[in-house]
């Protein structure tokens, strides 16, 4: 006889904007497609579930027939509920014919696992591990007005290709911001891309050769690891403290493997959320010129950081002036993701490289995306609304450090600016992120964020998508086992 299973769907939330219902079918529906529920196990029967989770008999019957209408259930007259086979031909969208999704007790969690958990339709108060803010924190209404004005333009303009270096009034305004930042840049210096991921590609094709060296931050941002090794490029991390790389390490490091690049977040790192002092920025500089490297500035987070008098930081480019410095940048983080508008600025000749490397790729960028991003920062709303978002992230940042060491999380460093956190949870957090995704939430293992990918206690936190309740019981009673 086929044991009933156990969905341990987690924590229901009243008053979320997500019926109970819907919940449930995500809950379970998530659990079937990740193998925590295996194919022709019973499901609980719907007094059994309606107890065991707090809601009515009616919300579980209306909930298993989404479930059996969705192709996730069967109902077996006489016998009850049952998760049903999922093949190609039920498995929908969720599942590909020739790559079945890999169970996760088989498959070790990587930064694909990761990528993909974080694009999965979630309340954005259960994802902590998440790397971007809620979007009911984002101003929709800013972006929509925007998108109507660039509506109204002339149709050819909005039907054409752009300009493959990028609209040129975005460029234009692109130099003034970055003159604020004491970094002087002509509108020929900078290439518009599909964000900072598309930069920091762009970037690596045009100045690396499969064998060479790049060296990344460690801990730093997952994605890169995987795309250059994907490259050819041999990944090797630098050892990431509070004000900075670890000097002594960067130093012997560069002489012995030679790199041709070094990525770094000198401003609101992530995943720590320090920035870069002064003193290192001179020291990484003298460096590069010694023994002959490029340096990748992803400031992506910039208009998140409050100002040198909150926390002191350096850019590399304002010392540098874009001589041995790539900087990148882009509105992802603090204006809206799906317009994906980032941007490089180098130097002219190096930009013109970039530009035709661009062209190879992608021919061009979205010119409507690029007039949108123009529309917002040339009428002088987007420096309010990032006033807003750090506001708003100052509010619950002390707040939400206190909650950590409550229960049980340590936090070396509680950054005074940023969104994110770096804790010590004492244990294994790739055990722990599973045991959370089978609970309904989405933790950032800090495994992930060093390119040795070795076990790690380390994980990071989102502060404006920790503030749940079910969160924090999740980590009290993980963490006091």
């Amino acid at each position: 006889m086929t044991n009933t299973s156990n969905p341990a769907i987690g924590l229901l939330t009243r008053g979320s904007g997500e019926t109970l219902i819907d919940q449930i079918v995500r809950s379970v529906s998530s659990r079937i497609d990740d193998k925590l529920l295996r194919s022709g196990a019973r499901m609980p029967s719907i007094r059994q579930f309606a107890a065991t989770h707090g809601v009515s008999c009616f919300t579980v019957v209306a909930s298993y027939d989404k479930l059996v209408a969705k192709g996730y259930v069967e109902s077996r007259r006489g016998a009850g509920f049952f998760v049903r086979e999922r093949s190609p031909l039920n498995a929908g969208e969720r599942s590909m014919p020739d790559s079945p999704p890999a169970p996760l007790e088989t498959k070790p969690l990587d930064v694909v696992w990761l990528i993909r958990n974080m694009f999965r339709p979630a309340p954005s108060q259960r994802v902590p591990g998440s790397g971007v803010l809620p979007p009911e924190w984002l101003d929709g209404p800013m972006i929509a007005n925007a998108l109507r004005a660039v509506s109204r333009q002339s149709g050819a303009l909005l039907v054409n290709y752009g300009v493959p270096q990028g609209f040129l009034p975005l460029r234009q305004q692109l130099q003034l911001k970055l003159a604020e930042l004491e970094i002087d840049a002509a509108p020929e210096q900078f290439v518009t891309t599909v964000g900072v991921t598309q930069a920091l590609d762009l970037v690596a094709r045009e100045f690396t050769r499969p064998g060479d060296t790049i060296f990344v931050d460690d801990p730093a941002w997952f994605l890169m690891f995987g795309a250059f090794a994907a490259m050819g490029l041999k990944v090797v991390g630098i050892p990431r403290v509070a004000d900075g790389p670890d000097i002594a390490r960067l130093a012997a490091m560069a002489a012995l493997h030679k790199p041709k690049l070094y990525v770094i977040n000198s401003v609101l790192h992530n995943p720590t959320s320090t920035s870069l002092s002064a003193a290192k920025a001179f020291q990484v500089l003298r460096l590069a010129e010694e023994h002959g490297f490029t340096i990748v500035e992803d400031d992506i987070y910039c208009d998140l950081h409050p100002g040198s008098a909150v926390q002191p930081a350096t850019r590399l480019a304002a010392l540098d002036q874009l001589k041995r410095v790539i900087y990148l940048g882009g509105f992802s983080k603090s204006l809206a993701a799906n317009l994906r508008v980032g941007f490089i600025a180098t130097s002219p000749e190096w930009a013109q490289r970039l530009c035709d490397r661009k062209m190879l790729a992608t021919l061009t960028t979205s010119d409507i995306g690029e007039r949108v991003v123009y529309k917002v920062l040339s009428e002088g709303v987007y420096r309010k609304h990032a006033d807003r978002l750090r506001a708003r992230l100052d509010a619950l940042r002390a707040r939400t450090v206190r909650q950590m060491e409550k229960v049980g999380l340590k936090v070396d460093v509680a950054p005074p600016a940023g969104m994110f956190v770096w804790v010590d949870t004492g244990i294994d957090t790739i055990a722990l992120a599973e045991r959370a995704m089978a609970a309904g939430l989405l933790l950032a293992p800090g495994a992930l964020f060093s390119p040795s990918q070795l076990p790690s206690t380390r994980m990071r936190m989102n502060v404006a998508t920790s503030q749940e309740p079910g969160v924090w019981e999740f980590l009290a009673r993980e963490l006091g086992r």
